[in-house]
């Protein structure tokens, strides 16, 4: 029997002595990250699927791994051999957790989770589904913790500041800021469950999360106090005088739910019930009362402030550079008849990153996906079962820098030897809706989901579609990924802000083939003011050259032949003066006007 079937045994052991007829494990933490500390990474130790997103469930008799299309691939490959079925989310067909439940258990059946570890809404959502068919759901029992015997502890690694120079603003700027948001929505309090938002409004940092700089706690603030729950050895003497200047009270780590179950009756409580967990919702004081809407933290931390979006631009220049620097060194290689497993391609940029100033660590893993590895969306190399990549065929490179002053997410599909003409044509249907969400104006109030088509309309005039979201936020030395806003199908009705990052990442896989994907960076900036309201547009902040070797002019407008090549003249521009002249020199002849 594997390590995986053990584990399996072992949890199927401990739902037995419970009276468990199944148990649910999420992806998500105690402070529902999307990248967690090792301590919660308990759906892959269960499972040995390592992709960011899915959901097992383990029955009596089976497993099950609910993960959507971004890791069909990855998952049908680590899962082979482990008895774990997987479960296509969104293939037609499928159903859904509680949907397989409900067919599979009878009532009075017993489903368990860590409440811990889930949004209220999530937990809420699932637990009607299930009652419906007499099917009880509990939430108040960890089991991983009964069978996971070197669980990693939660981690206690020093917080450091995030200086007002890079942000803008003091923590108690934000303080206030959250306060007055409080007040305009009829409450006087929230909880900070999200470590994001945690470092956001404290103007903190950590390790505690790999390619996240954040760390492990909580936060409350109110319009008597603000309170930063954490490990004590995670604070040194210049983070707590810095707090402490700004009027933040430092509590212990587990104080959090006693504390929130001493609120008071003047207490009204803003919740946004899927950014808190479903533990400590339940710790709220019946005679406190409850306002819900959508974290008001998330939402200010969306809009950056002009100094973060000036820290942006010039860490996307330094970013840049270094990506330069690197493609000159990869096509050096592949010229003289080297070559590169894609694993170490990824060791190797992030050393080219790594030469900049002000550089912290990769915003994520780097995706380098050679060949058919391009087609699985959040591919991870690893040593063992790299391609090794040379000189012919199609290399996708998803890659982001996290600096003091900036987080950066950028791909680039580059041809590594001629291009066929379907290729080409891919290319060039991606580089359209990549063009035509850049160029979008669009009134005040309007929501991703509105733009989306812009990004795949000429896929779709022809058949084709890609299975991700196009746009996500972007933190600033923050999580790569980030809410509220983002540009997908689904309907999400954040609208789009002036000051928001957000990615802009339309692509096309061919299974078995290659995967094209083109992705930049976007603020949310005013454009014009007419007797109609406020048109917003975005300004396009990543600097660097696309491939024009894939471009097949004869399907480009010339409103998109003009918006390309003014996008290569000006990363030449802008990047130029930080290149010495050979360096120059090549970046010129990859932006030559087409």
């Amino acid at each position: 029997m594997n390590t995986i079937q053990n584990r399996l045994a072992a949890l199927r052991e401990a739902m037995k002595a419970e009276g468990i007829s199944a148990y649910i494990i999420p992806s998500s933490d105690a402070h529902l990250s999307e990248y967690t500390p090792l301590r919660w990474t308990g759906r892959s130790w269960i499972s040995g699927f390592s992709g960011s997103a899915g959901t097992m469930l383990v029955t009596l008799e089976g497993a099950y791994l609910w993960t959507d299309s971004r890791y069909f691939l990855q998952a049908g490959q680590e899962l082979e051999g482990s008895s774990i079925e997987l479960m296509k989310m969104g293939v037609p067909g499928t159903p859904s957790i509680e949907g397989f439940l409900a067919k599979s258990l009878s009532a009075g059946s017993v489903v368990a989770a860590d409440g811990a570890c889930l949004s209220e809404a999530e937990a809420s959502d699932s637990r009607a589904k299930l009652e419906v068919y007499g099917i009880e759901y509990r939430l108040d029992i960890d089991l991983l913790e009964r069978i996971w015997h070197d669980r990693p502890a939660i981690p206690n690694k020093e917080l450091f500041l995030q200086p007002a120079a890079y942000s803008g603003q003091t923590a108690a700027d934000r303080i206030a800021l959250v306060n007055e948001r409080l007040k305009a929505n009829g409450a006087n309090a929230t909880i900070v469950t999200m470590l994001c938002e945690l470092a956001w409004v404290f103007n903190i940092r950590g390790y505690d999360v790999e390619y996240n700089p954040v760390g492990v706690g909580f936060g409350y603030i109110s319009d008597r106090e603000a309170v930063l729950f954490t490990l004590p050895e995670k604070i040194n003497a210049e983070v707590r005088a810095e707090l402490e200047k700004n009027g933040v009270r430092i509590e212990d780590y587990g104080q959090i739910y006693p504390f929130i179950a001493a609120l008071d009756d003047q207490t009204r409580l803003y919740v946004d019930t899927k950014r808190t967990t479903h533990s400590l919702y339940t710790n709220i004081p019946k005679h406190c009362r409850i306002v819900e809407g959508v974290s008001i933290l998330t939402t200010l931390k969306a809009v950056k402030t002009p100094t973060e979006l000036a820290g942006l631009r010039t860490a996307m220049v330094r970013d840049g550079v270094s990506l330069t620097r690197f493609y000159i060194w990869l096509e050096d290689l592949l010229k003289s008849g080297g070559s590169i497993s894609e694993y170490d391609l990824g060791v190797k940029l992030n050393e080219f990153r790594a030469r900049g100033e002000k550089f912290y660590g990769d915003s994520f893993g780097t995706i380098a996906g050679y060949l058919g590895h391009g087609a699985i969306v959040h591919y991870k190399a690893e040593p063992k079962t790299s391609y090794t990549i040379k000189g012919e065929g199609v290399l996708l490179l998803d890659s982001g820098g996290q600096y003091f002053d900036g987080t950066t997410d950028i791909t680039r599909t580059l041809a590594l030897s001629k291009p066929s003409d379907q290729i080409r044509t891919d290319y060039t249907l991606v580089l359209k809706g990549h063009i035509g969400v850049a160029l979008a104006r669009f009134p005040e109030g309007t929501r991703g989901s509105q733009i989306d088509i812009l990004a795949r309309k000429a896929l779709w005039d022809r058949g084709l579609n890609y299975g991700h979201g196009t746009g996500h936020g972007v933190g600033y030395f923050l999580n790569v990924h980030e809410g509220p806003q983002n540009i997908r199908t689904e309907v999400n009705p954040t609208p789009l802000e002036i000051g928001m990052i957000t990615s802009n990442e339309p692509g096309l896989y061919r299974s078995g083939e290659y995967g094209i994907r083109i992705e930049n960076l976007v603020v949310t900036e005013l454009k014009e003011e007419t007797e109609f309201g406020r048109f917003f547009g975005f300004e396009t902040v990543t600097l660097c050259y696309m491939d024009n070797q894939l471009v097949d002019k004869s399907l480009l407008t010339d409103v998109e032949l003009a918006w390309y090549n003014d996008y290569q003249e000006h990363v030449y521009q802008t990047l130029c003066p930080h290149l010495t002249a050979d360096e120059a020199a090549w970046l010129r002849e990859k932006t030559a006007k087409i």
